[in-house]
């Protein structure tokens, strides 16, 4: 038994369409934005992505087709795994002098439905409101002795309050 669950987060970045369209798309890159994953894969419809998602021996492997391919503006895939099953929508829309990144997953939770989503759904917001200030399109800070490598470059939005916005609800 599952339960339908969508969730969309938003974030403003300072950069125009094009620009954002590459890093989200860059599937090795976004695991400086994706919590504790590691994404390849290729592009275009009928195109295949891999992610693994966990710590150690600890996780899941997520795979995909790409069912839509839009560039610069929406990405659609299908996943197709034993876990995660449904849809994932990467969108790219202009937005002032910049753009505007959506991410939106319309999936199956298996298992235990609306307790597994209960438990999980902490997890999953925390870890995009964590890495929200290294979004796409965003440069990583660069390195310097004693300095950590992640957060947000010259430029980037103001981290997870400001123009970012979440919503995570459940369907049906």
């Amino acid at each position: 038994m599952s339960t339908p669950v969508e969730v969309t987060a938003r974030i403003q970045v300072p950069v125009p369409p094009e620009r954002a369209w590459q890093a989200v798309v860059d599937w090795p890159a976004q695991g400086r934005w994706m919590l504790a994953t590691q994404v390849h894969g290729e592009h275009g419809t009928g195109a295949r992505v891999v992610a693994r998602t966990g710590i150690g021996p600890v996780g899941f492997t997520d795979t995909m087709v790409i069912t839509e391919w839009e560039p610069p503006h929406r990405c659609v895939v299908r996943h197709t795994g034993r876990i995660v099953r449904g849809a994932g929508v990467f969108e790219v829309v202009p937005a002032g002098l910049g753009s505007e990144f959506r991410w939106t997953e319309r999936l199956d939770v298996p298992f235990a439905g609306r307790w597994a989503w209960w438990l999980a759904r902490p997890l999953a917001q925390a870890g995009w409101t964590c890495r929200c200030a290294a979004s796409p399109g965003c440069s990583p800070r660069a390195e310097r002795p004693g300095r950590p490598r992640s957060g947000p470059g010259p430029g980037c939005p103001p981290g997870p309050r400001g123009r970012y916005r979440r919503s995570a609800t459940m369907v049906g």
